[in-house]
Parts: structure tokens; C-alpha cells; sequence
């Protein structure tokens, strides 16, 4: 099953998306839907909410007046916690018996008004936001719901901001303009990317082999790269010692394959195992194969586990390492060193950029990754020296 949260302000056009998604064959899981549900006349939700704000929050034939226990439930901190613990444990596992009633190989939508606002992102494979400018979304209000402009306005300001809505988003859907078009852009993301996606899952297919192309320096592969570390930490965090984004698309102003590298240290070698399957499922699904990282010296070869990203969108390598091999510690120490030394950075940059010249035609990265071996082994001894002289350990504030 692939977990998609849809979210976006009121008057974006969030509905359009959603209904297009289920044409398409999506289970849409309306959480605003859910809200009423659980509040109908003869539920247990209702009676309790009765009970706690009075009679007079019903209408003349006994169903839940909206705007009266509003007037009540939002009048103070107090009461809209007393709403909050009455409606939230029941719209939580009506939504839990949806996802559960889906079939394996669905793709749910779960579409949620308040997903930033609640911090529900992690729990998602993806996140779709729609927008629209202000000025549009509050003429539709104004058109389609009758509402006063300032009223309109006022209920965008008390929502979450653009920039909140930005950081979670892994597909944004600007619905400004005529709908034809953003139907388009969801008719092209169910075919090339939701389908695939959710197969990948099911079907615990790794990702096909890639050619070493370079990208050049993204600032926004951090904040992807914190999008996939929340939903790798609610799904094994409890057992991982410390999740962390390492690689070239860690360290700024390094071109790199667009490719997020990620790293999870776990106590033993059983632990890697006992993650496999959650990790998979939450859509970094494990090889098979046998992967170890490169000794140095006379080391022995240590082995790891390696999980690739199941979303054709966003290529992405998970290292899970045991605490008792030395290589977490020096992809951490390899990427703050870099971080911390242009000269160095400047220098791996231009290996990097020959090598995959060299090596563009090949159809893998295998050659390309192991030219470049070399000269990261004899870089781990200058990053050593550094660390040394820096006191450089692990928990050294990223820089």
C-alpha cells in the first residue's frame, strides 16, 4: 500500500486533486468526512460532545450544530482541548480502520486539511500540497462559499504559511491556473510516479542501476533529505542508534548524482535485520545482494545492509551499519571534513567531474564508484589529521 497525505490551503483546490486521484482508482480517505462521521446523531462521539458543552449545540433535529459548538469549543484554550480530546481519538481510529479496510496494492489519499499544522507528514510515502495564489484562492472563497474578502483572508492567514507547506511537500501542485492544468500534472504524477511507487513497494523492487551523471550543487537536498530521515525515524527509530544524511549531496557546493545518500547505525547485525522489512515498507526497500564497505589497510571487510528509495522520483541509498564497524564513523567524519576544508572540497569536486566523464556511457556506477575509491582512502587519513587537530568527534554539530 503506498500512504499518500494530501493537504493544502483553503480555496487551493485540494478537492480537485482528490476527486481526479480517485477517478484515477485511489482510496480517498477524506479526514474532514471522517470528522462528521464520528459526530453523527446516535454515535457515541456526539453524545459525549453533548455532554460536555450542553444541549444547546444541537439543532432541531438532534444533529450537531456546527457553528454553536464552535461558538462554545473555541471560546478558550480549555474547551477546544476538551473538543480536541473528545473528536481526535475517534477520527484516529475510523482513519486507522479505513487504511486497514484498503487492498494491499492500494494507493490511499489521505486528504487533510491540517497535515502541516498537525505534523502528520512522516507518516506518508509522499506528501502532495496544493496551492494557489492568495489573490485566487480568495476569489474562489468569495464566489463559490459567499464569504466577505476579509474573511477569506483571515482564514488564509490562520492556516499554515507557504514556507511550512514548502518543507514537507515532496509534490507541489500549483493550482492557480485553468484546472485543465493541474489535472494534467496529476494525470502525468498517478502514471509516472504513484503507480510505480507503490509497485516498487509491494513488490520489493530496488531501483535499476544508474550512470554516474553529476548534478550540480542543490540547495534543497537538505530539506528533501530531512523529509525521508522523518519517515525513516517513525519507522525504525526506536531501534536505531542515529540516522544521519551523509554523502556528496550533504555537503554543499559539491556536484554529486542526485541521489540522497543515508546512513542508520543500529546496535548489532540482528537489529539490521529486524529493520528490513519496516524500512521496506516505509519505502526504502532492502537488496539482497551482499554489500560491505571498502577496508582500509588490513582491515577486514565489513559487511552492511543497503536499502534503495522506492520512489522513481527521488533516487535514494540507505546504509545501515553496525555501531561496531568503524565506516559510520567515517562517513560522517568524510562529509564534515569536506564541509569544513574548499581546498579538499575543491579537489574531490574535480576528481569527481573526470571520473564521471570517463565513465558517462557505462550504464552502472560501479566503475565510476570504484576509480573513486582510491582517492577517498588516502582522503580518510587527512580528515583524521584534521579531526585530531580539531577535536572533531561524531556528535560535532553539523556545520
Amino acid at each position: 500500500m503506498l500512504r499518500v497525505g494530501l493537504t493544502g490551503g483553503i480555496g487551493a483546490g485540494k478537492s480537485t486533486v482528490a476527486a481526479r486521484l480517485a477517478e484515477h482508482g485511489a482510496v480517498v480517505v477524506d479526514a474532514d468526512a471522517i470528522a462528521r462521521e464520528v459526530v453523527e446523531p446516535g454515535t457515541e462521539g456526539l453524545a459525549e460532545v453533548v455532554a460536555a458543552f450542553g444541549e444547546d449545540v444541537l439543532d432541531e433535529t438532534g444533529a450537531l450544530n456546527r457553528g454553536a459548538l464552535a461558538a462554545k469549543a473555541f471560546a478558550d484554550d480549555e474547551s477546544r482541548q476538551r473538543l480536541n480530546a473528545i473528536l481526535h481519538p475517534r477520527i484516529g481510529a475510523r482513519t486507522v480502520e479505513y487504511f486497514a479496510e484498503a487492498p494491499a496494492d492500494a494507493i490511499v489519499v489521505h486528504d487533510v486539511p491540517l497535515l502541516v499544522e498537525n505534523n502528520l507528514a512522516a507518516g506518508y510515502h509522499l506528501v502532495i500540497v496544493v496551492d494557489a495564489d492568495e489573490d485566487v484562492r480568495v476569489r474562489r472563497l468569495v464566489e463559490s462559499r459567499g464569504m466577505a474578502e476579509a474573511d477569506a483572508r483571515a482564514r488564509i492567514a490562520a492556516q499554515a504559511t507557504t514556507e511550512a507547506r514548502r518543507a514537507v511537500a515532496d509534490v507541489w501542485l500549483d493550482n492557480s491556473g485553468d484546472r485543465d492544468t493541474v489535472l494534467a500534472r496529476v494525470d502525468r504524477l498517478w502514471t509516472e510516479r504513484l503507480v510505480p511507487y507503490e509497485a516498487n513497494i509491494r513488490l520489493r523492487r530496488p531501483r535499476p542501476p544508474a550512470s554516474p551523471v553529476l548534478a550540480p550543487p542543490d540547495e534543497t537536498w537538505p530539506v528533501q533529505a530531512e523529509r525521508a530521515l522523518a519517515r525513516m525515524r517513525a519507522a525504525v527509530g526506536h531501534v536505531a542508534l542515529r540516522m544521519d544524511h551523509i554523502g556528496s549531496t550533504a555537503i554543499p557546493g559539491l556536484p554529486a548524482k542526485d541521489v540522497l545518500d543515508f546512513q542508520i547505525v543500529v546496535p548489532t547485525s540482528a537489529d539490521a535485520e529486524a529493520i528490513a522489512e519496516p524500512l521496506s515498507d516505509a519505502g526504502y526497500v532492502r537488496d539482497d545482494g551482499e554489500w560491505w564497505d571498502e577496508p582500509l589497510g588490513d582491515e577486514k571487510r565489513w559487511t552492511k545492509h543497503l536499502h534503495f528509495g522506492a520512489d522513481p522520483a527521488r533516487p535514494a541509498n540507505v546504509h545501515v551499519r553496525v555501531q561496531s564497524t568503524p565506516a559510520w564513523r567515517r562517513a560522517l567524519l568524510f562529509r564534515d571534513w569536506m564541509r569544513a576544508n574548499p581546498d579538499e572540497l575543491a579537489a574531490y569536486a574535480e576528481v569527481k567531474k573526470r571520473l564521471a566523464a570517463e565513465h558517462a556511457d557505462s550504464g552502472t556506477v560501479a566503475g565510476y564508484a570504484e576509480d573513486k575509491q582510491p582517492w577517498v582512502n588516502a582522503a580518510f587519513g587527512r580528515a583524521e589529521e584534521w579531526a585530531t587537530r580539531t577535536g572533531w568527534t561524531p556528535d560535532t554539530p553539523a556545520r
